[in-house]
């Protein structure tokens, strides 16, 4: 056998248990949006104050439309089970009896951030392609299959980090931000690792041919690209001083950070 019929042969095989695992972790590490240039700027201290909020405006978008990811997902599984599981993530996001949820810490976030509350609500602020990317997504797990619609949050593996990451730059380097509006960040380092766990150990376990480990591995690298164009676009916006017409622009705005600076 050549090598090349030898490499088609293998592109066939089912991947092992630890082979895949360690598939889905090379396409976190190569593409997760920790690598992004705007997430280095915020993390480090190099943005101003209206920067952070346009980040803030932004990213609430995606807060509010995961519940709707995930309801739109919940409707097509009939498993009680899978189902009791993962309603769980809505009410993570969406709140409970004795837990405000992650949409509210959301808004400890703008207010500490003194962004006017009614006017985050409205998302008349968010950037285009900011918009694209987060419709995209519920699309993506409306109309794909169960399997990729669930293994689309495999990106969960990666965020404890970045959580952390941005807990410490952002206490140390902002004199804006304190642990009240960091609130959302701590409560997710938990959420996050344990909602991971689950799904890694869904895709092993449904994931039974290689065109179906395949299809998981797609749907980890679309949710890394969503996650990386609302970055691309925020530094295109407010760092780089495109802003498009229509969108959040801060106060701060002329003296925003610059690559030229």
């Amino acid at each position: 056998m050549n090598n090349i019929a030898r490499k088609e042969l293998d592109n066939d095989m089912l991947m092992t248990k630890n082979e895949f695992e360690h598939r889905l972790r090379e396409i976190g590490n190569e593409r997760y949006h920790d690598n992004c240039r705007f997430h280095h700027l915020l993390h480090s201290g190099k943005l101003n104050r209206g920067q952070v909020q346009a980040w803030a405006i932004n990213r609430y978008y995606y807060q509010i439309n995961i519940s709707i990811k995930d309801s739109a997902l919940m409707s097509r599984i009939k498993d009680p089970s899978l189902r009791r599981v993962w309603i769980k993530r809505i009410l993570d996001h969406d709140g409970r009896k004795g837990d405000e949820g992650g949409i509210e810490r959301w808004y400890k976030l703008t207010d500490g951030l003194d962004l006017d509350r009614n006017y985050v609500k409205s998302t008349d602020g968010v950037l285009p392609a900011t918009k694209f990317a987060v419709d995209a997504y519920v699309t993506f797990v409306r109309e794909k299959s169960l399997l990729e619609g669930v293994t689309s949050s495999l990106t969960e593996l990666f965020a404890p980090k970045i959580h952390k990451e941005r807990i410490v730059g952002m206490l140390e380097n902002y004199d804006f931000i304190n642990d009240i509006t960091m609130a959302y960040f701590k409560k997710r380092v938990d959420q996050a690792t344990d909602d991971a766990d689950f799904v890694l150990d869904y895709a092993i376990k449904n994931a039974k041919t290689r065109e179906e480990q395949n299809s998981v591995c797609d749907a980890l690298k679309f949710k890394t690209d969503v996650l990386w164009v609302m970055q691309d676009a925020l530094y295109h916006s407010y760092v780089n001083g495109h802003v498009p017409p229509g969108a959040f622009l801060p106060e701060d705005f002329d003296d925003r950070y610059t690559e030229d600076k």
